[in-house]
């Protein structure tokens, strides 16, 4: 099934500062802050939630569709999700534009000082779900804010059903905004610390927003994630992981795995265990898109975890 990714594509450049932040900051002194940090180790990696999810489920033969907008910089990204045999016909270039992009410096106690950039992001209103021929199914990850309610009301306009994703998007949003969205959304997916921010915004408990959706979807890291639907809670184990090296992607690759397993209508049990299993896959390499994602290695940590086969 076609599956929609509306949401960002970026670059992250990452750097890692071998010293401590709180030795170089001065409390007394942050009203006239002016640092410099020397970087020994510095990578950059592809990245935005429409990227990381499309590269998720195009490895365990999903078939997404990136609707995302890309600056002047960004015919590499585009050269790499055709590669990956990943469609790219709704990506916009936006001229005289950066593609959205994260800076982020970590130091030795795993504390970050991040910028970001969203460039040709914001602009993801001029991309329209009508445009695109052929769709079944849909997301709405974070991406510019107009473009997020944009592309919600399209596709419930076409008829398409879809996953609502506010993440890092939802501090845009009033309570109002996000409940107008969820209402039309087939389920709504959120990690722990979002979902205390979606109740507290739209002033209604968890239990109370998963009555509205098909599933209210919530995920909690390392003790794994709870799937809301159809007033049953499913308790989904987190699948262990081969090492733990960084959580960027985590969620994108959890939300592939939902997306997958709506398009071949599998049940909430059999669809979150192959979700815990993509974000577990994911959080054993660097970056969000370096790991190797195949209907084989994912069955085989699904195998391992669940003591039966995915496909």
């Amino acid at each position: 099934m076609r599956t929609l990714v509306c949401g960002s594509l970026a670059y992250d450049t990452i750097m890692v500062f071998p010293d401590r932040f709180a030795r170089h900051i001065l409390p007394e002194q942050v009203r006239v802050l002016s640092v410099s940090f020397q970087i020994e180790e510095m990578r950059r990696e592809w990245g935005g939630c429409a990227g990381n999810i499309a590269y998720n489920l195009r490895g365990i033969g999903g078939e997404p569709v990136v609707m995302a907008t890309i600056g002047d910089d960004g015919d590499d990204y585009h050269e790499r999700l055709a590669a990956l045999g990943i469609a790219v016909d709704a990506v916009r270039h936006v001229p005289g534009t950066y593609t959205a992009q994260a800076f982020i410096i970590t130091d030795l106690d795993d504390n970050q000082i991040t910028a970001f950039h969203p460039g040709a992001m914001n602009f993801s209103h001029q991309n329209r779900v009508g445009d695109v021929a052929g769709i079944g199914l849909g997301i709405v990850a974070p991406d510019g804010k107009e473009g997020m309610s944009a592309h919600a009301e399209q596709f419930v306009e076409a008829g398409i059903p879809f996953l609502f994703d506010p993440g890092q998007g939802m501090p845009l949003f009033s309570g109002p905004e996000l409940l107008a969205i969820a209402d039309h959304a087939r389920c709504v997916a959120v990690n722990d610390y979002e979902g205390q921010m979606l109740a507290e915004r739209t002033g209604l408990s968890l239990a109370a927003i998963a009555e509205r959706v098909d599933a209210l979807i919530v995920t909690m890291g390392g003790d794994g994630s709870v799937i809301h639907a159809g007033g049953t809670t499913f308790p989904i184990p987190a699948a262990k992981p081969a090492s733990i090296v960084d959580p960027t992607g985590c969620g994108d690759a959890y939300r592939a795995g939902i997306l997958y397993g709506m398009s071949q209508r599998w049940d909430w049990e059999k669809t979150g265990a192959l979700a815990s299993v993509m974000g577990s896959l994911k959080i054993a390499s660097r970056g969000g898109q370096n790991h190797d994602v195949t209907r084989e290695t994912v069955d085989a940590l699904h195998f391992s975890t669940f003591g039966s086969h995915v496909w």
